[in-house]
């Protein structure tokens, strides 16, 4: 069997699928949390035309319930064990905070993408391990926890400009410990210590962080973004989800975190034929 490519070619746009092992995603239907669940997902996501996988055992919604580090590494390796089952050589990344999650994962299923929505900053020893195994590293902006982050949103200066000042401290550490400078993607963190005006705020802006000279991964997928602006719910979230990744390609971003793998690869499709 051929190791699966850590990365796949950003010279374009390409669609990340979300696969929650949780049971307490805040979209009901992304919740995969026993085994026939999990590999369906993934063998659809596959279908669908995901050119990489995001496994997460840990919600990171508002308000989410704490999980001990065993139970993640529990649900994550039942994620990542029904991907390899699938496909031995579609990217995977792991959704987590937690530098031993990131370890046992690599002692056991070999190197991966890692997506931290604390760019480090939950877990001490998060960059030292990253550069340690020389792992492709997605950072993301939030303030606090996900339990406190919706009481963070008082920012000093317009939101565009406080991400990029946090991305550009949180860069330096990084290649500080040793993450080469060619692993590094940026994740604006819609949603994460951000009310739905400083969202909007942060999309009009979103270029000026793609300019900063790094990948840039959105994830906007099915988000109170949307939903608390439309007056409906996360299920009912897919046309706005569709529309703002098409914005976010528009200004740059180049991976789509997303649930609805399907529709995002027409999005792509559909915008790479505008562009061309």
């Amino acid at each position: 069997m051929k190791p699966a490519c850590l990365v796949p070619d950003l010279s374009e746009p390409r669609v990340m699928a979300i696969l929650n092992v949780t049971p307490d995603s805040f979209y009901a239907d992304s919740r995969t949390s026993d085994a026939s669940a999990i590999e369906h997902r993934v063998r659809e996501a596959v279908e669908e035309g995901a050119d990489l996988i995001d496994v997460g055992g840990y919600s990171s919604r508002p308000g989410a319930a704490e999980v001990s580090e065993e139970e993640e590494w529990r649900r994550v390796a039942a994620g990542i064990g029904a991907v390899r089952r699938v496909t031995s050589d579609l990217p995977v990344s792991v959704d987590t905070f937690r530098s031993g999650v990131v370890a046992r994962v690599v002692e056991c299923f070999g190197a991966v993408i890692v997506n931290d929505i604390s760019a480090g900053e939950l877990d001490p020893r998060m960059l030292d391990v990253v550069a340690s195994y020389d792992l492709p590293y997605v950072a993301m902006h939030m303030r606090g926890t996900p339990q406190t982050m919706q009481q963070q949103t008082d920012y000093r200066r317009d939101i565009t400009t406080e991400v990029i000042d946090y991305f550009r401290t949180r860069v330096a550490a990084m290649l500080a410990a040793g993450i080469r400078r060619e692993r590094i993607i940026l994740d604006p963190g819609f949603g994460f210590a951000k009310t739905v005006e400083q969202n909007y705020a942060l999309l009009a802006g979103l270029h000026r962080l793609c300019a900063e000279g790094f990948p840039v991964l959105a994830g906007l997928s099915r988000k109170s973004m949307i939903y608390k602006p439309l007056g409906c719910t996360p299920a009912e979230s897919l046309a706005g989800t569709v529309a703002l990744d098409w914005e976010c390609l528009r200004q740059g971003a180049v991976i789509l975190r997303v649930h609805d793998v399907r529709e995002a690869v027409d999005t792509v499709r559909l915008y790479k034929l505008f562009r061309s």
